[in-house]
């Protein structure tokens, strides 16, 4: 059995007297797709910098692809996207891609060329000649993610790298993250967005408040949470509804969405009762569905309301 890409025993990072991260621990596989979520301030970023070597743990041990050398002697191996992005404004686009690849030991020539490949291949095949300021926020972010890329790193680390993209950058950057774990690549990203997080990871750990509270595939993790839950979509007198969802024999918790509804159904009620009260009702469905728990609904009985609603609230306002 390979060792895995990343390993964290017991990890503690304190800033003045504020525990930022306590006593974490977790495995990331190699190969595959790993989320490390929470909300915001919960720990993620810390996380990172602890095992990219931008910060040292106050307590615990940081391995990397089984050995305890940090992330600067392996800097070859690794590509990483940070949450804060950083690109020299006054460079050409082509400029910089075959600086940052230069700083992996790749050579000039071979450097322009895989820039000119991942530029093409992002949609930017036509601004290399431009200066970074020239390009949107999106752009940018994606000329860095390329720089990330360049080197073909074995485990790639990406900081909240879906944050403030629009979707069809957003689509992009996620299906070559996709295609890098399929070629046997680790892909480590963390995020708030639980829905992006559900469809992408094969494992996750979710921390809040420094410390882990969840962490396993997703299978186990659903398997684990438990309860009967309904999926709703309404077609008409989406109001009426309001009386039967408050029915605390019936239904246990609402996630509403407007249109939209996720329903966790009380311990011991039956979904064929809930069906026949919201029929009784006169409202009109044009789904009602057994669903596995949302990745969602598991995080906000993990965290809390008011933790992962601010982490949405933030995501919006980016």
């Amino acid at each position: 059995m390979s060792a895995p890409a990343v390993l964290l025993d017991g990890v503690t990072k304190r800033f003045a007297g504020h525990t930022a991260v306590r006593n974490l621990s977790m495995t990331v596989p190699a190969g595959g797709i790993f989320g490390l979520l929470g909300p915001n301030g919960a720990g993620k970023s810390t996380t990172i910098r602890m095992i990219m070597e931008i910060y040292l743990a106050d307590e615990g041990r940081v391995e990397l692809f089984g050995t305890t050398h940090g992330a600067r002697a392996l800097s070859d191996k690794l590509g990483y996207l940070p949450e804060e992005r950083g690109l020299y404004k006054k460079m050409k686009v082509l400029d910089q891609l075959v600086f940052l690849g230069e700083t992996k030991g790749i050579s000039r020539g071979e450097a322009r060329k895989r820039a000119g490949e991942w530029l093409e291949r992002l949609g930017l095949g036509e601004w290399t000649q431009k200066k970074v300021e020239d390009l949107s926020k999106g752009m940018q972010q994606k000329v860095q993610f390329a720089g990330t890329l360049l080197h073909d790193p074995d485990l790639v680390i990406l900081d909240e790298p879906f944050s403030g993209l629009d979707p069809v950058n957003s689509q992009v950057m996620k299906d070559v993250v996709i295609d890098i774990a399929k070629r046997g690549r680790t892909v480590l990203f963390s995020t708030h967005i639980m829905e992006q997080a559900e469809r992408m990871c094969d494992r996750v750990v979710i921390i809040a408040r420094g410390e882990k509270v969840v962490d396993g595939t997703l299978a186990e993790i659903k398997r684990e949470f438990g309860g009967t839950h309904v999926a709703l979509t309404f077609s008409r007198e989406k109001e009426k509804a309001a009386r039967v969802l408050a029915d605390r024999s019936l239904v246990a918790s609402v996630d509403d969405y407007g249109a939209t509804a996720d329903v966790e159904l009380a311990p011991g009620a039956e979904a064929e009762a809930l069906l026949a009260a919201l029929v009784g009702e006169g409202v009109g469905l044009t789904r009602f569905e057994l669903v596995d728990p949302s990745l969602q609904a598991i995080f906000i009985a993990k965290v809390g309301v008011e933790a992962a609603t601010a982490g949405r609230r933030e995501e919006v306002a980016a």
